[in-house]
């Protein structure tokens, strides 16, 4: 494992307690940094903060709610004076169906989620961040964002959605110390797997031409140095995590 600086830094990772989140706090925590864990599932939260240890906190949080988002930078806060970086892991996919069938209550949720929940955080951090003139963003996106995947149009929508914000913020900020970046991942095989069909998996298999999912950790590499301070001249950025899918 290549060693990286995160010494004395404090993390925000949404969606912390599993999956894609929870690689990037182990990844963040052998850097040298302390994180805080910001997940709706408390059970799960209780488990990843006792497997992690005690440089890991952790706060109850539905993203998708701006109240409960606000109520999380102040429990946050009380217990660590700053918020270094942010990473906005928290997602789901939403049902495998066409465009004409899509149910709307599942869309308006998926939009919540991974869009609205997003847009929360960035709004109620990228303040205290200001105030300190240093800071880092990452938002996770997805390649669906880029190709539009079938089956999977809130999906991929919200994702493209994700990359525009983050340029747009990114812009918005650049004449600070903060870099806002994302990461476009092709499929990596979490648990978020169980909210999809079989057929949807192989179909999103099919399109990578190393012929594997990613990992969790090769993820949590990249999200990880793009905290650091040696991410300093990128921002508003897109970076494909693909297996080659995407080259462009």
């Amino acid at each position: 494992m290549n060693q990286l600086d995160m010494k004395g830094r404090h993390a925000v990772i949404t969606g912390g307690a599993t999956g894609l989140g929870y690689a990037i706090a182990q990844r963040m925590l052998a850097s040298g940094a302390n994180v805080t864990l910001w997940d709706r599932d408390t059970q799960a939260l209780t488990k990843a903060r006792a497997e992690l240890g005690s440089q890991a906190h952790g706060v109850t949080v539905d993203v998708a709610e701006h109240a409960s988002v606000v109520a999380a930078v102040g429990q946050t806060l009380a217990h660590s004076p700053a918020i270094d970086a942010l990473v906005n892991c928290a997602g789901i996919t939403g049902p495998n169906t066409k465009v004409w069938s899509y149910p709307v209550a599942d869309w308006q949720q998926v939009m919540q989620v991974n869009l609205n929940g997003l847009f929360y955080c960035c709004r109620e951090i990228t303040p205290h961040m200001r105030e300190r003139n240093y800071g880092r963003i990452v938002n996770i996106a997805s390649v669906a964002g880029k190709d539009g995947n079938p089956n999977a149009s809130a999906y991929s929508a919200s994702k493209a959605a994700v990359m525009a914000l983050t340029k747009s913020l990114g812009k918005e900020l650049a004449d600070t110390g903060i870099r806002v970046n994302c990461v476009t991942p092709a499929a990596v095989k979490t648990a978020i797997f169980d909210q999809m069909t079989p057929e949807h998996i192989a179909f999103m298999l099919s399109k990578i031409p190393m012929g594997r999912f990613g990992t969790p950790e090769e993820v949590a590499a990249m999200v990880s140095w793009l905290c650091t301070e040696d991410c300093s001249f990128s921002t508003g950025a897109v970076f494909d995590l693909s297996g080659g899918r995407s080259t462009y």
